[in-house]
């Protein structure tokens, strides 16, 4: 299975830098196929989190309105280098995914 989501860290000034690209088609549910014209079927993340050493930093509830494949960034101050990143999501199928990172 290809990676779901690609992680990149970086220390300035004593905060995280964190930018998280997530691979996942984000279908609002609305697009129709051209052929058919049936309606391709909804399937987006409903939830992020971000945990450093199992301490949540972020929690984020999405919605259809999120482009696919879509970038967060976001800074956490205190964070020291050597920390444990923890990146997962659910979106409305169920699905889930989970990834690790360490701060750099």
């Amino acid at each position: 299975m290809a990676e779901l989501m690609k992680i990149r860290t970086k220390l300035v000034d004593g905060s995280a830098h964190i930018v998280v690209l997530i691979i996942h088609p984000m279908e609002t549910g609305q697009r129709k196929d051209p052929r058919s014209g049936q309606a391709y079927p909804a399937h987006f993340i409903q939830s992020v989190t971000a945990s450093i050493n199992d301490k949540p930093v972020l929690v984020a509830q999405w919605g259809p309105a999120i482009s696919k494949n879509p970038l967060l960034g976001f800074r956490v101050k205190g964070a020291k280098a050597g920390d444990s990143l923890v990146i997962a999501w659910e979106d409305n199928k169920g699905e889930k995914a989970r990834a690790t990172a360490t701060i750099a």
